[in-house]
């Protein structure tokens, strides 16, 4: 159960982040800081607007409403342009701030959301993909799916096709998440690999079977997060594709609690707990616990689990939500950023996972952990009502 005391204090920490930001200059985007450059349409301001709104529906607060509509409305022109948005850049990444247009036009009724949602729809016609069918995660990866790319994109897609296109694309939505499962899980584990490369041709790419090294902790979360969110927005009519993603998430549900730490947190790498460089991550954790959490909500995984998703949102909050000497809280435990390949030559090793800066109140942690908290916040209302 969410107690008072904590949820003041993530409410008071919430508050903080959108006091502190602008569409121009959102604090959590560490990135974006530290790169000088202006900020524009990206997945990290995305994943925060959709945890601002979420909390939204959850309180009705319509600051937060407000601030989600200046915030994406600033990017969004009448006409449905995106300021500084080009799908020619093949990139999943740009599709996923765009899951919150559908939320947007049907609060504001304003039609440059809608218009906008066709813009981002026209990417996906063009993305390049491999032969079983999935999109490339970006044209400068070619061949290369991310389990990253799944969340990115695939929410979107269907939710698009379901409102707005009769369904004629879910099949090809559901299809990708099976090629996921058929290529990328380890059956020894449960888990899933970061990365596939099918032309077996980048350095980090198993030349038998196409998949990076390891089970990093981020990209299971977005996956699950995935899963739980596309599912969420199908149509029921979808009888087994519905089912089927529900399948895929419990097993990965149960093989990932196999792996986590007593203090309710994961690990960076999934699989190697308490070995040097590894640590208690906190994003991948927050994604796990709003995944878990939401989809015992909606009836996708039984009550039972809902005590794993319950124990990593509390862990987070024991270990990292923490004050600064003035009195404002941080949260921190957060990988920065993590990828294959690229100028850096990220090759997927333990000791790639281990390098990358660990940061403080950056979206791809805050975002996931606001998410978790209306989880618990949902949960906490449901058990008063019940009393």
């Amino acid at each position: 159960m969410l107690d008072a005391k904590l949820s003041s204090r993530i409410q008071n920490y919430f508050e903080y982040l959108i006091d502190h930001s602008t569409a121009d200059s959102p604090m959590w985007n560490i990135e974006k800081i530290l790169s000088g450059e202006p900020n524009k349409w990206n997945y990290i301001d995305g994943c925060m607007i959709t945890a601002v709104l979420s909390l939204y529906d959850m309180t009705h607060n319509q600051r937060y409403l407000d601030f989600a509509d200046s915030f994406i409305g600033s990017f969004v022109e009448e006409d449905g342009s995106i300021r500084t948005y080009d799908a020619k850049e093949k990139n999943l990444d740009n599709v996923n701030a765009a899951r919150n247009l559908f939320t947007l036009y049907d609060l504001t009724g304003k039609e440059k959301y809608r218009r906008a949602i066709e813009t981002v729809r026209a990417q996906l016609d063009i993305m390049p993909r491999t032969k079983e069918g999935n999109f490339w995660h970006k044209d400068i990866y070619p061949w290369q799916v991310w389990l990253d790319g799944l969340y990115m994109a695939q929410p979107f897609y269907m939710q698009y096709e379901t409102r707005f296109n009769k369904m004629m694309g879910c099949q090809d939505s559901f299809r990708q998440f099976v090629n996921v499962e058929r290529l990328m899980r380890d059956e020894k584990t449960g888990l899933y690999y970061h990365g596939y490369d099918e032309s077996r041709s980048m350095y980090w790419a198993d030349p038998v079977t196409g998949r990076s090294p390891n089970f990093w902790l981020r990209a299971l979360g977005w996956f699950l997060c995935a899963l739980v969110d596309t599912a969420s927005v199908m149509d029921e009519s979808l009888y087994y594709e519905y089912r089927y993603l529900q399948k895929m998430l419990k097993d990965l549900v149960e093989a990932m609690i196999r792996f986590q730490d007593e203090s309710g947190m994961f690990w960076q790498v999934v699989d190697h707990p308490g070995i040097p460089g590894n640590y208690l991550e906190t994003s991948g954790t927050a994604l796990f616990s709003y995944a878990v959490l939401k989809a015992v909500r909606l009836n996708y995984l039984p009550e039972r689990f809902a005590k794993a998703g319950e124990k990593a949102f509390q862990g987070i909050a024991d270990r990292y939500l923490s004050e600064n000497p003035d009195g404002t809280l941080k949260l921190g435990g957060i990988c920065l950023v993590a990828g294959l390949g690229g100028k850096d030559h990220r090759d997927g090793s333990l000791e790639y996972y281990f390098s990358e800066p660990v940061v403080e109140n950056e979206a791809k942690g805050t975002a996931p952990f606001i998410l978790a908290y209306t989880e618990m916040l949902r949960r906490k209302e449901r058990d008063t009502c019940l009393q």
